[in-house]
């Protein structure tokens, strides 16, 4: 496929590293675009309003961000996944001074976005190259206020980054009070999810997921996001976000949470697993 070749009058189309990369128009908002790789959903976003989150996963980590600090306090973020960035510009545009990292594999994907849907001049924004649990590791002790989990390859999390040993490694790079927000992927019979709560639990001692209530009853396959820390969180402030969403939210915490875990053994290195593959309408 040629390099930056449209479709129809709008859509743009290039191959990256993993895959066919897509950005569609938006009809409802001119400057919007939303991201797909090999056909799956990855990214929306705003050039005109980055504080606009298209995706409910997307906005349930835009509530957590807004809840990692007090409002506009400029926070520490590190990002693993990069995609078209949507959280970065999110948070540089809620949270000014902020400085990030993104942590991106797809070299051609990222120039591919930087060219089409720019990062803006004055935002502190570092993208960095390679694997995402190799710069996690990269990270200085205690230097993120905020770290975000987001990587597919293929629609799947690797393997690496759902052990015991990478949420060890979050920890580490983790301040005191710091957050850890994972954005997960599974269906019925939802092994994986309950898996990553108890493996992200031998890490840190906070919890709560913010999902569906569809997608937590085992119904269809969908996102869930795990939030992590060190100090009790914010669980009414986000319970209130959710439930306000376009897309309503369910929070999990607590002996709830427990009980949907259901006695799942933490996965470790030796043991750990991609994430399963969505089912073949889950795009649709």
């Amino acid at each position: 496929m040629a390099k930056g070749r449209r479709r129809g009058a709008e859509t743009v189309t290039e191959e990256v590293d993993g895959g066919v990369a897509e950005l569609v128009p938006d009809p409802d908002r001119p400057r919007a675009r939303t991201l797909l790789v090999d056909g799956a959903p990855q990214s929306h976003v705003d050039l005109d309003d980055p504080a606009y989150l298209g995706f409910a996963y997307q906005r349930r980590l835009g509530h957590i961000a807004d809840l990692a600090a007090p409002p506009g306090r400029p926070v520490q973020a590190l990002h693993l996944g990069g995609g078209a960035f949507t959280l970065a510009r999110y948070i540089a545009s809620t949270r000014p001074r902020s400085t990030q990292q993104v942590v991106e594999l797809d070299a051609r994907l990222v120039q591919f976005v930087r060219r089409e849907l720019p990062l803006e001049s004055g935002w502190r924004i570092r993208v960095r190259g390679g694997d995402a649990r190799a710069g996690l590791a990269k990270v200085p002790e205690g230097w993120a206020d905020l770290i975000i989990l987001d990587v597919f390859g293929g629609a799947r999390t690797p393997a690496h980054l759902t052990s015991t040993e990478f949420a060890s490694e979050v920890r580490r790079a983790l301040r005191p009070g710091g957050f850890y927000a994972a954005n997960l992927a599974d269906g019925p019979p939802l092994a994986h999810l309950r898996a990553q709560i108890a493996t992200v639990g031998t890490a840190f001692p906070e919890m709560c997921v913010v999902a569906d209530p569809a997608v937590l009853r085992g119904l269809r396959f969908g996102n869930a996001v795990l939030l992590a820390s060190d100090r009790p969180l914010p669980v009414s402030d986000l319970t209130r976000r959710a439930a306000g969403d376009p897309e309503l939210g369910r929070v999990e915490h607590g002996k709830a949470l427990s009980d949907f875990t259901g006695g799942a053994v933490p996965v470790s290195d030796a043991a750990a697993r991609p994430s399963p593959a969505p089912p073949e309408d889950a795009f649709e």
